[in-house]
């Protein structure tokens, strides 16, 4: 690694590479994994916030870091412009303090799940501090210290490595009784994160501009959360895997059935073997033409079209706030 080079988004030390011929930098970071980034959104916006009015916060580079840690590794390198910057920062977000304790047990649990012991030593690192959703080391120690001390104790740890005030490594890290119920029940899907989870059909423009300009508006307005699909939480590993975390995490899910499309049946009837609340749509002139599968037609389903947009709206609310007991 050459080390004196640093990653233009988490700051932290990178191999970096200038390609002249197209204007832009390679990187390949510990912390955010390997992309390429726009000479010009370098100058805008990536260089330390000091000198730079326009520079990036710390949030909003966390922020920018988690949506390369959990990018697809692949051939093609991500490429960071300034459109792209933009459209990252206006759909992501860090997940709120409650979200952020339950990715740390879970973090800690998968750990000693998989190792059979304690963890040795918890680095609080930039790394560390990313994955499970905080801006900063001190926040994450902080986290850790909130969760190992009062009377709900869901953490415990021992001797504390500091360095002028800042923890460094806590060691001999495990997970108190509260806690292993807390990681048991949230692998069964019993946590409900702050956003709700679309099945349907992509590559359909009738379809997709609808779920744009409707359906996510009318989620957000209804309940405040944001509605995802997989292309919203693309990351690396197994597929499958990862959309089953995101359907056992989310609060509710909303299953297109217009396309009769197979993976948004399945990703339903798996919300609902969760407890998930379900809602059902579907395309106005395909359900009366020809109704869904036989196991979804006793369901209440919520029928759209592109030309009675407010009536939708209003039923897709109230069974919102009426399946979220709002």
């Amino acid at each position: 690694m050459n080390r004196d080079a640093v990653c233009p988004v988490c700051q932290s030390f990178a191999h970096r590479e200038s390609v002249t011929t197209g204007s832009y930098d390679e990187v390949e970071c510990e912390v955010c994994g390997r992309y390429k980034v726009a000479d010009e959104t370098i100058k805008a916006h990536l260089r330390p916030t000091d000198n730079n009015l326009n520079g990036l916060t710390m949030v909003e580079r966390a922020i920018v870091a988690r949506y390369l840690m959990n990018r697809p590794s692949g051939d093609e390198l991500f490429m960071i412009t300034l459109n792209g910057l933009k459209d990252i920062l206006s759909e992501g977000h860090l997940p709120s303090h409650a979200v952020q304790a339950v990715n740390l047990i879970r973090h800690i649990g998968d750990e000693i799940s998989r190792t059979g012991e304690p963890i040795d030593q918890f680095q609080v690192s930039v790394k560390e501090t990313y994955k499970i959703g905080t801006w900063s080391p001190e926040l994450l120690s902080q986290l850790i210290e909130e969760l190992s001390q009062g009377e709900n104790i869901w953490i415990k740890t021992g001797q504390v490595s500091r360095i002028h005030g800042k923890a460094l490594h806590f060691l001999n890290v495990n997970l108190t009784l509260n806690g292993w119920e807390q990681y048991e029940a949230e692998k069964r899907g019993k946590f409900d994160g702050k956003y709700g989870f679309i099945a349907m059909q992509f590559n359909d423009d009738e379809l997709e501009t609808f779920a744009q300009d409707v359906v996510k508006p009318a989620v957000k307005d209804a309940v405040g959360y944001d509605l995802v699909d997989m292309r919203n939480v693309a990351q690396a590993g197994v597929i499958d895997n990862i959309m089953r975390i995101r359907i056992r995490d989310s609060a509710f899910v909303i299953a297109d059935l217009t396309h009769d499309n197979r993976g948004a049946y399945w990703e339903a009837g798996y919300a609902e073997g969760l407890g998930k609340p379900v809602i059902y749509i579907c395309e106005k002139e395909k359900f009366d033409k020809e109704k869904p599968h036989f196991d979804t037609n006793h369901c209440t389903t919520i029928l759209w079209s592109k030309d009675e947009k407010d009536g939708f709206r209003e039923q897709l609310i109230a069974t919102l706030r009426r399946s979220l007991s709002l």
